[in-house]
């Protein structure tokens, strides 16, 4: 992997529960998350945990899971907003990052939890994605997020 990775696909679930919608666009707000996302209307399972906003996933690891695990994610269902390639989210906690135009602070892992091994009723999909579940930041400065834009560290 590079240090310039790209969007892959981009996802959203309107409210708690709710499965997530691929879009080709969406607006990223500072502060608040990504429009039509459960986040953005403080409806999400982590709402009060910082750095909410905006999650992201390795399509690198979806690849390795099927692989190593048997456990295929199609797309959306590992309930991160933005599939990501060619870039090593891990190393982008504590750092900020561009996604075309949008400013983000990544804050921590998004280590994978019971409630997504519960909604996929996949045996082994936590264990699979502990510390590779990827990625939570903070929108720092909003704008369009689209599917091919590039990421990279500032």
């Amino acid at each position: 992997m590079t240090s310039t990775g790209r969007v892959q696909t981009i996802h959203v679930a309107p409210e708690q529960g709710a499965p997530m919608n691929r879009v080709e666009r969406v607006t990223a707000v500072a502060g608040r998350g990504l429009e039509g996302d459960r986040y953005y209307n403080a409806d999400g399972t982590f709402t009060d945990r910082d750095g909410s906003d905006i999650t992201l996933i390795e399509s690198e690891t979806l690849t390795s899971v099927e692989r190593d695990y048997d456990i295929e994610l199609e797309p959306g269902v590992h309930r991160r907003n933005l599939t990501t390639d060619g870039i090593a989210l891990n190393h982008l906690v504590d750092g900020r990052f561009r996604i075309g135009e949008v400013v983000c602070e990544g804050i921590e892992l998004c280590e994978p939890c019971s409630y997504l091994e519960r909604h996929l009723e996949k045996q082994g999909v936590r264990e699979a994605l502990v510390h590779r579940g990827g990625l939570r930041a903070r929108i720092l400065e909003g704008g369009t997020v689209t599917s091919g834009d590039d990421i990279e560290p500032v």
